[in-house]
């Protein structure tokens, strides 16, 4: 009978960085959703937190097909009655670049209760500058 392997001890998280200039969005949300969970790694176990964090710049140059732009639609509710409101991707793009890869790696997590945590070390900017130069995040190719 095999056993499961489970990490002992505290697990080292390791900082990455991304460009996500010219890169496919989905192709893109695939490969970050796989470093969330900790899929790269030897040591992976399904249901533990791996504890790796993922920067990702210029989130607002990333590729996408270019009948994509205006079929794809983001839908919010504002809980009132007939509050059901929708934004284009093109205008995500413009308005909030951030949310367009956070949502697409959101639907490649598992759904369960790490979803939000693994979130949570998904940190997305819309320019080449970024907040966390003292973790010295490694580019991941």
């Amino acid at each position: 009978m095999e056993k499961t392997y489970i990490p002992k001890g505290k697990i080292e998280g390791e900082w990455y960085l991304v460009d996500a200039a010219g890169k496919n969005l989905g192709r893109l949300a695939t490969k970050l959703a796989s470093i969330l969970i900790g899929k790269h790694k030897p040591t992976y176990t399904p249901g533990v937190l791996m504890g790796d964090h993922v920067v990702v710049i210029n989130a607002k140059e990333i590729s996408v097909h270019p009948t994509r732009y205006d079929t794809k639609m983001y839908y919010h509710h504002t809980l009132y009655p007939g509050g059901l409101k929708q934004i284009s991707l093109r205008n995500q793009l413009e308005k909030h670049p951030d949310r367009v890869i956070r949502l697409a790696v959101r639907g490649m997590l598992p759904k369960n209760k790490l979803t939000k945590i693994l979130l949570s070390n998904l940190k997305v900017y819309g320019g080449s500058e970024h907040p966390h130069q003292a973790q010295n995040p490694k580019p991941f190719e």
